[in-house]
């Protein structure tokens, strides 16, 4: 008995262990698949990384105004310049780059999670919550998220909470029409339909059968609203609405820098321009890949 006992551990531990080895196979062929997609994850946690560590040792106050130090080229000293008011770009951009992607994560987060849970529960219960619940989510989708932002942000005011706010209000509507949609169509599947036949009340089949399926087409949706995010909040900051200056932000540092585009300073403007190019597609890269990803598992 205790022979057959180890064989039996035996075969087990190698099950798992062919397990591990096709789940890391399959995560290799991923990634071979959607290289865009992990350029994409390498420059966001590259950027995430560098904004969290570089500032500790790179000490420079971001905010400190240096006159005689003004619209200084990228040199030793500053490494990529100074503005107009003698402020260090680089720090600035690190230190932008926290704000940016705090609005962004914050935006995806509560839209996605407000959103897919009033999308399931309208799509799954029906009747007069679904209709009241669309209508609503219609008349907002009516706006572009933009505008509808923007009239909020002048409305609340331009802290960073309003902005966040003001982003996550209106990004809220498309996890909500998404999700609905996939309940709808998963909520008489045939097992939905099993769970239900066996005895399972309907909030249980909801619960362990249906949203958990439904919930990756807003997972793909929530990191492209994350670049989404950063370039509504960097057009906010571009227009005068969005973050207040002296804070950081890549949309007003774009904004101070433009003045200088016909005097040849292109230091002011073009480097936070390249770091939000940079950040909003490596987020469209990897919705991209996540999308791929999810139709093939």
């Amino acid at each position: 008995m205790a022979i057959a006992g180890q064989a039996v551990d035996a075969f087990e531990a190698l099950d798992l262990q062919s397990l591990e080895l096709r789940r890391a196979e399959r995560l290799m062929l991923v990634v071979r698949q959607n290289k865009l997609a992990t350029s994409g994850l390498v420059i966001v946690v590259l950027s995430l990384a560098l904004s969290l560590i570089v500032p500790l040792f790179y000490t420079v106050d971001p905010l400190a105004p240096h006159p005689d130090h003004g619209l200084q080229a990228p040199s030793a000293s500053h490494l990529l310049g100074t503005d107009t008011f003698g402020r260090d770009i680089l720090s600035r951009i690190l230190h932008a780059a926290r704000l940016d992607f705090e609005i962004a994560f914050s935006v995806a987060g509560m839209a996605m999670v407000v959103g897919t849970l009033l999308g399931g529960f309208a799509g799954y219960a029906g009747g007069l919550l679904d209709d009241v619940v669309m209508r609503i989510v219609d008349l907002m989708l009516s706006f572009p998220a933009f505008i509808l932002a923007l009239a909020i942000t002048v409305m609340l005011g331009n802290r960073v909470l309003f902005v966040i706010a003001a982003l996550a209000f209106a990004y809220t509507p498309y996890f909500v029409r998404l999700t609905r949609g996939e309940v709808l169509k998963l909520r008489d599947a045939e097992y939905a339909d099993a769970a239900r036949v066996v005895g399972n009340p309907p909030w249980r089949v909801a619960y362990r059968h249906v949203f958990p399926n439904s919930v990756a087409p807003a997972i793909v949706l929530g990191s492209i609203v994350l670049g989404w995010s950063i370039l509504d909040a960097s057009a906010l900051g571009f227009l005068g609405i969005g973050i207040r200056p002296p804070t950081p932000e890549w949309g007003t540092m774009v904004a101070d820098g433009s003045a200088n585009i016909t005097t040849g300073q292109w230091w002011t403007w073009l480097f936070p321009g390249l770091a939000i190019l940079l950040v909003v597609l490596s987020f469209n890269w990897i919705g991209d890949g996540l999308r791929n990803f999810f139709r093939s598992a």
